[in-house]
């Protein structure tokens, strides 16, 4: 069973950058799609990208699509989200997760998640 855990979150002021880090414990993490969702307060949990194990095929929502990149290296049983350009209401907790098959942006087709990495980002 993989066991997913994130971490890079912090304080950035808007413009600013973070790197974000998905490390895979567990067989066959090649396999798998990827995913990134976000969860401010009070809010549903929403997608952000997912990425296909090989080729890679990629998806972003449309709000951070231009500013956030994700990649993988499978050989590190890693994931990585790249946010530039930050903006205040991408303040929230980033998840990854991942599913088996075709890349999706539904939440319940996720069937393993980690424990989530804060971002917070001020104005």
């Amino acid at each position: 069973q993989v066991q997913l855990v994130e971490s890079g979150g912090g304080l950035v002021q808007a413009g600013g950058s973070l790197r974000l880090s998905c490390t895979a414990s567990g067989r066959t993490f090649s396999t798998y799609v990827m995913g990134w969702f976000r969860q401010a307060p009070g809010k549903e949990r929403e997608f952000v990208s997912a990425i296909t194990s090989s080729g890679p095929s990629i998806i972003y929502a449309d709000s951070v699509k231009g500013r956030f990149t994700i990649s993988r290296d499978n050989a590190n049983n890693t994931v990585y989200l790249w946010m530039n350009s930050l903006k205040p209401e991408d303040t929230a907790v980033y998840y990854c997760a991942t599913k088996y098959g075709s890349l999706s942006y539904r939440r319940f087709e996720y069937t393993k998640w980690g424990q989530g990495t804060k971002v917070t980002v001020s104005s």
